[in-house]
């Protein structure tokens, strides 16, 4: 397996092109902390907050949406139709080219 290049823009609307192992089990909200990209991951990636909570802004097929994950973005703010939990999003080889936008800060 291989990397793949994952673009965030952070909430100033800076762009930043990352590298993502596919072989690590990460998710988006692990990637985004481990490039200190202001994503807090209160939970832990149990979808029991949204502080991960980003704008999937490509054309990516992702996951579907679990029940929690749901449930969390019904009771966050800034929620968009394109809004996902990062902590629920695994990092995988069909995830490159990605772009996201991480959600305000509630």
């Amino acid at each position: 397996m291989s990397d793949v290049t994952i673009k965030i823009t952070d909430r100033e609307g800076e762009v930043h092109k990352v590298q993502a192992p596919t072989d690590m089990a990460m998710n988006l909200m692990e990637v985004c902390k481990a490039y200190e990209l202001p994503v807090e991951g209160t939970c832990g990636g149990m979808a029991m907050c949204a502080s991960c909570q980003c704008y999937v802004l490509s054309d990516h097929e992702l996951p579907e949406m679990s029940i929690d994950e749901d449930m969390m973005l019904a009771e966050a703010f800034y929620v968009k139709d394109n809004s996902r939990l990062g902590c629920q999003i695994p990092i995988t080889e069909e995830l490159e080219g990605l772009e996201v936008e991480l959600a305000p800060e509630s």
